[in-house]
């Protein structure tokens, strides 16, 4: 395995392939090992991913395993657990030869990170910066740990937060008829089994 010394591009890092599955997001330049996702952060995500599906959103508009550059210091690929396309990035990442929604792409309407342990200051305060570059429309942070669902919706230049726990319907302007409680979104719609 070759050692890195100078920060990678974008372009570089869209080249990079070390030969092993490792999943990687790039950081100012610098290559950071994604830890494996919980099987609850999984689940989640393909919940929200179904009660999304429900809503009428077509297929080529939802977007998992798929990056998003981003401003940093340096070059800069995320890696949410759920995108939510708009019509004309969708159609901007349909020719792309990997899934990474580039500077010169629109922004997608919506992106999700669902939090995991020891990475709550990268969803809550790097990657809010870094959406917030992009002017993406909402951007939600699942947090099963603190138990609580974060929207953050683009408002006149800033995000402007909600927070939702327990019992709580989740309120998004981009998709008003979601019917989801914070407590369903972050159980993953666990139900106890009636008798």
């Amino acid at each position: 395995m070759s050692v890195i010394t100078k920060p990678m591009t974008l372009e570089e890092y869209l080249n990079y392939d070390d030969g092993s599955e490792t999943r990687y997001e790039l950081v100012n330049g610098e290559l950071v090992t994604m830890p494996p996702e919980s099987r609850l952060n999984i689940q989640i995500a393909i919940f929200l991913l179904a009660q999304l599906i429900k809503l009428g959103i077509p297929a080529n508009q939802i977007a998992m395993k798929t990056q998003i550059a981003v401003s940093g210091a340096r070059a800069t690929a995320r890696e949410p657990d759920l995108i939510i396309l708009s019509e004309e990035s969708a159609i901007a990442l349909e020719g792309a030869t990997q899934s990474l929604i580039t500077h010169d792409m629109p922004s997608p309407l919506l992106v999700v990170e669902v939090v995991s342990p020891k990475q709550e200051n990268r969803d809550y305060r790097y990657k809010r910066t870094e959406y917030a570059g992009r002017r993406i429309p909402e951007y939600w942070i699942i947090d099963p740990i603190a138990q609580k669902v974060t929207i953050l919706e683009w408002v006149e230049g800033l995000y402007e937060e909600k927070v939702y726990e327990g019992e709580q319907a989740i309120e998004t302007t981009l998709f008003p008829t979601l019917n989801l409680t914070a407590k369903q979104l972050l159980t993953a719609g666990e139900t106890t089994p009636h008798t």
